[in-house]
């Protein structure tokens, strides 16, 4: 099934280079950016990323490690203790803050 009628990028290709990318380094994170560049194309439109997205993500090899095994589960960092959260702070938009004037 062609994904992208811009490039001519087909599911077929999709899959065939999420496995070569996993056959290469087990532990790369697999972004669409790299699987375009993988088949030497560009994105044009992007109205294909959410069939691309879909159609990555279902690929038997797309996940990492220990979290593509059945059973396993990524751990929540906030829950895990000594690991610290990096994301925002909850009052990180201007009309939550309170003013310092």
């Amino acid at each position: 099934m062609i994904v992208c009628h811009c490039q001519t990028i087909s599911d077929h290709d999709i899959r065939a280079a999420v496995d070569w990318m996993r056959a290469a380094d087990p532990d790369t994170i697999i972004t669409p950016g790299k699987i375009y560049h993988a088949l030497g194309k560009r994105a044009d439109c992007g109205g294909c990323m959410p069939l691309f997205l879909d159609t990555m993500r279902q690929s038997a090899n797309f996940g990492v490690g220990a979290a593509d095994q059945p059973g396993q589960q990524i751990p929540n960092l906030r829950s895990v203790k000594g690991m610290s959260y990096e994301g925002r702070p909850k009052s990180y938009r201007v009309s939550q803050r309170s003013s310092a004037l």
